[in-house]
């Protein structure tokens, strides 16, 4: 260790138990972060800040005025830039020394396995539950600590899924991902600004005793919070004796297939808010927000039916031979209102997949 590192982690040199050896452990080490969104920013930052020696993160989002709520790697001069591009203007600032990978791309199945392997450590800071499954999936092939996080309005989780330790995974916490809208994303429920700063430090606090070895992770334990009540609970996760990934009988065998399943309505077509713009015969579009968010701003042309609404069984009169276009905010709430359409026997559904957020960020032709 250098003398100049010496003077950037005094503090941590002074700690009962970390000392040199800790902080040259994190100087080795090689960890991967999945997004540079909300909890990949505090994550980042906090890594970086602390000694990190080697550091990926791949994110292939672009930075949205939305995003600075909460997204604390960003600015206002990022708007419509490449997120990972702002995190390595941040975090080089921050520190030098760290080694940065920044790859403006997406976490799949076909650079999982090679991008996992190259790591001692991942975190995961998605928000889908895609992602959740394949990260989980692909560092059990791996054998590789898994720190996982999410978060919901005011309410965040967290916890650490270790192969090495035959610790549950997340599919013994989450079977199978839900039926696409069955839960609501941010974009549809919204979320607090400085709970993804909370859940985020957590979890690089985490992956830190990981790497050090010090303290007690928590494997098998979930631990939530509740930014409302101040609150903090831990809950066991048991690990599932069925569990289609880690068990005596799993049925998953590759990262190939089923652990990047997508969470796609069963059924049901979908095109984005610019494929609908290039339509130019009427169409019959049904807008599933609330009366507030249509009052705000609308889709010229769409008709309101709250999803709220539909829920109740109040079906609008509509059609049944006619192709019907549904969209909300962001394509979750429209999912679920494609499926009480369709028990309702309409059949001839479209789901606008990135919806009014999507259309709103397009110059109507």
């Amino acid at each position: 260790m250098t003398d100049q590192q010496r003077d950037r982690y005094a503090r941590h040199l002074l700690l009962p138990g970390f000392g040199v050896e800790a902080q040259e452990k994190l100087l080795n080490s090689r960890v991967l972060l999945i997004g540079a969104g909300g909890l990949g920013s505090p994550t980042a930052l906090y890594l970086v800040a602390a000694g990190i020696g080697n550091l990926t993160i791949i994110d292939h989002d672009t930075v949205d005025l939305s995003n600075l709520q909460r997204q604390i790697l960003h600015r206002e001069s990022d708007l419509g830039q490449p997120k990972v591009r702002s995190a390595q203007r941040e975090l080089e600032a921050l520190n030098s020394n760290c080694h940065l990978t920044l790859l403006e791309e997406p976490f799949t199945a076909k650079n999982a396995e090679e991008l996992i392997a190259d790591h001692d450590l991942v975190i995961d800071g998605s928000d889908n539950f895609t992602t959740r499954f394949l990260a989980n999936d692909a560092c059990y092939f791996g054998k590789k600590p898994l720190v996982y996080g999410s978060i919901f309005q005011f309410e965040g989780q967290l916890t650490l899924f270790d192969q090495h330790e035959q610790s549950p995974c997340y599919r013994c916490l989450v079977p199978q991902p839900p039926a696409d809208g069955a839960v609501p994303n941010c974009l549809e429920a919204g979320v607090i600004g400085t709970l993804p700063g909370i859940i985020g430090s957590l979890q690089a606090m985490e992956a830190i005793k990981y790497l050090t070895g010090l303290g007690t992770p928590p494997r098998g334990k979930l631990v939530h919070y509740d930014a409302l009540q101040t609150s903090f609970r831990e809950l066991t996760i048991n690990k599932d004796p069925h569990c289609p990934l880690c068990s005596a009988d799993a049925n998953i065998h590759s990262i190939t297939s089923e652990a990047q399943a997508s969470c796609q309505l069963e059924g049901s077509d979908s095109i984005t808010a610019l494929e609908l713009q290039s339509i130019s015969e009427e169409i019959l579009l049904l807008d599933v927000r609330e009366a507030a968010e249509f009052a705000l701003g609308r889709i010229p042309g769409s008709q309101l039916t709250p999803l709220s609404q539909l829920k109740t069984g109040a079906i609008p009169a509509l059609p049944f031979d006619h192709l019907i276009y549904v969209h909300c905010k962001a394509g979750t709430r429209s999912a679920q209102a494609i499926k009480i359409l369709k028990e309702a026997g309409y059949s001839s559904l479209v789901n606008i997949s990135d919806g009014y957020d999507g259309w709103s960020k397009i110059k109507p032709t």
